[in-house]
This record gives structure tokens, C-alpha cells and sequence, in this order.
């Protein structure tokens, strides 16, 4: 992963990119849940599928790179300002290209299907690196390759991808609602909130895009220490589901302060660090459409609904489960590794100039590029 975001040669890049594959199908088929065969099969048929048509477009940019420098190059920073002597409808398939990888570990809507199985099949490690890390490399991908190379694509395209990325966050609210598995939950609303990171970047705003960068350090913050609190109650009970809990703040009150801050980060609470990236990218995308904001309001409203909904179901009221009483509290070490999560949730929310001011220049320069087609 590291390799992947620190390669400024695009083979390098695509090799890395397709490397990172291999542990994570091993740590989800070898360690994961009864389905695990069929969720690590399902995730890597995916993204080859779409890391193919990728391939394909570093190979023709490479090959038409000979018409301007000798022997050719993947170099990526040369290729931003040489793909300029590429047609528009060559552009525009490339793009896709590219696109369709990206598109499909974002993962954007209709394209997240692996994901939930992934997440609920994956140990409680797997699932925090997913959503960690592993879903921001399309996220980035879009940004150090997708817009820089193919400006003018990427504003042709911006409208239907906004599109797809405002259905995503409805649908995966809405799937997010109905789940009774804690951890399908968590990977419904990890698609919802997806969405706003692309709404925000194909905004083509300075607030927007921000907004969208910002969110991926959230989402990788609040949906990972989910994760991980899921996992802490699943190695006591070896149950997930909401029906399975009922009343755990009296046994375990340490648990359910991390989760209730967690749960707020995750629903926007101002003060909090999810606040600051949803809030900017609305107010990004509110300046180009005022409908793909308004819809991206509802999806606000309806992951508060959710995330309280499933809060309110298994900490409060009576214990519904007699073994539940039994189950011991988060121990100093789990406290210890959730304390950095916390933190930065909080630091985060009340000071994020700290976070934004290393990507202003850079997203500057984006949407300079973009703004001069």
C-alpha cells in the first residue's frame, strides 16, 4: 500500500496496486468468517477485472509517449503535461480506463457489491485495513492519475459520476438501515460515505475537493474504530448481531462511551472530525448543484437514523441476553489502542486547519489544471 501511494512511475504504480491484492485475499480467505472463499474470490475477480482495463491504458500511454519523448516513459509527473497531444475521444476512453479500476475500489455505486462481503467475511484486522487504507487507493487514484492525466475527461465525465456517487450514499444509507449483522452495517454506510468523498472531488471545487480528501481521513478514522469495536465485542461473544445485544452500557460503560463517540464521529456530530469533511463538501458541491446537495443532506439524515438506531438497540434499555451479563470491559490494552482514535477524532474536529493546510497547494493545483481546459 505504501508502494502504491509513493510511486511516481506508472508501472510501478500498477504493479503495486495489484500487488497489495495478494495479502489482503490471503488475510480474508485463509482468517475470515464462513463465507470467506467466496468473499476473497469475489474480491479479487473484482479488481483484476478492473485493474485489466488499466493495464491496458498504461500500455497505450506509454507506446503514444514515444511520439514525444525517445523510447517513451512511464514517468507520471512528465505524463501530466504530455497527454495533451491525445484527442478528446482518446482521452475520454482512457479515462474510463482508469476509471473503471478506481471506480471499482472506491468502491462507487453500482460497483461496491464486493465490498459488504469482503467486510463481513474479513477478521477484525482485514476490515480495519479495508476501510482504512485499502478504499482510499481509488480515491487516489482519481486524484494522481485520473483528473491530472485527463482534465477535460474528468469534467465531461464529473456529472455522472456525481450522479452514481449521490445514489451511493442514498443506497447505501438506506441498505445500511435494514441490516441486522453489526459489521454489514458498518460496510453499507462505509459505501454511503464513499460517495461523499467522490461528490466532493468531482465538485471540482477548492471546498469540495478538500471536503473529499478531508472525509477519507475520517471515514478511515471513525469506520475503523468501528470495526475494531465490533471486533472487541466479537471476540467475547462470538456474536454480531443487533439482536444479539441489548442494555451493554451497564455492563460494559467503557465500551459504550468509545462506541458512542465513534458512532457520533461516523454521523457528523459538530466538534467531531466527520463533521468538518461532510460540511465542506456540501458547501462545494451546494456552489456547482444544489440537488446532488440536497440529496447529499438526506444521506446525513439518514446515517444519523441508522447509527443511533443501531446505538440505542444494543447499549441501552434492559440486557436482553443473560450471558451478555458476563462480558468484561475494554482492558487497558484495548483502551490504549483506541485512545489515538479518539484523539484524532476530537483534534480532528475542533482544529482541522492542522490536516488541511498540508493539501491546500496540491488540491490548487488540481483544480487549476481542471479549471484551464
Amino acid at each position: 500500500m505504501i508502494g502504491t501511494f509513493c510511486a511516481l512511475d506508472l508501472f510501478l504504480f500498477y504493479i503495486f496496486w495489484e500487488a497489495m491484492l495478494i495479502p489482503m485475499y490471503l488475510i480474508i480467505g485463509v482468517w475470515g468468517g464462513k463465507q470467506k472463499i467466496y468473499a476473497a474470490v469475489k474480491f479479487i475477480l473484482y479488481t483484476m477485472v478492473g485493474s485489466l482495463f488499466m493495464l491496458v491504458a498504461i500500455l497505450y500511454i506509454y507506446f503514444r509517449s514515444k511520439e514525444v519523448i525517445p523510447g517513451g516513459t512511464f514517468d507520471i509527473m512528465l505524463l501530466q503535461n504530455m497527454l495533451s497531444i491525445l484527442s478528446f475521444d482518446v482521452q475520454q476512453w482512457l479515462f474510463l480506463a482508469f476509471a473503471f479500476a478506481f471506480a471499482i475500489k472506491v468502491p462507487l455505486f453500482p460497483l461496491h457489491t464486493w465490498l459488504p462481503d469482503a467486510h463481513v467475511e474479513a477478521p477484525t484486522a482485514g476490515s480495519v485495513i479495508l476501510a482504512g487504507v485499502l478504499l482510499k487507493m481509488g480515491v487516489y487514484g482519481f486524484l494522481r492519475i485520473a483528473i491530472p492525466f485527463f482534465p477535460e475527461a474528468s469534467v465531461y465525465f464529473s456529472p455522472h459520476i456525481m450522479i452514481l456517487a449521490v445514489i451511493g450514499i442514498i443506497f447505501g444509507a438506506l441498505m445500511a438501515m435494514v441490516q441486522t449483522d453489526i459489521k454489514k452495517l458498518i460496510a453499507y454506510s462505509s459505501v454511503s460515505h464513499l460517495g461523499f468523498v467522490m461528490l466532493g472531488i468531482f465538485s471540482f471545487t477548492t471546498l469540495g475537493v478538500n471536503g473529499g480528501v478531508y472525509q477519507m481521513l475520517n471515514h478511515g478514522i471513525s469506520t475503523g474504530a468501528l470495526f475494531l469495536l465490533v471486533g472487541v465485542i466479537y471476540e467475547r461473544t462470538h456474536k454480531r448481531g443487533v439482536d444479539d445485544f441489548g442494555g451493554m452500557a451497564k455492563v460494559t460503560p467503557v465500551y459504550a462511551t468509545l462506541f458512542m463517540i465513534v458512532m457520533l464521529s461516523s454521523i457528523g456530530l459538530p466538534g467531531l472530525n466527520g463533521f468538518v469533511g461532510e460540511f465542506l463538501i456540501l458547501l462545494g458541491t451546494f456552489t456547482i448543484n444544489t440537488w446532488y446537495a440536497t440529496i447529499g443532506t438526506i444521506g446525513i439524515v439518514l446515517g444519523a437514523i441508522y447509527m443511533l438506531k443501531l446505538y440505542r438497540d444494543t447499549m441501552f434499555g434492559s440486557v436482553t441476553k443473560e450471558t451478555n451479563m458476563q462480558v468484561p470491559d475494554v482492558n487497558k490494552l484495548e483502551f490504549l489502542y483506541f485512545a489515538p482514535l479518539i484523539l484524532l477524532i476530537f483534534i480532528m474536529g475542533i482544529v482541522p486547519n492542522i490536516f488541511l493546510s498540508k493539501t491546500g497547494m496540491a488540491i490548487e493545483d488540481l483544480i487549476t489544471r481542471v479549471q484551464n481546459v
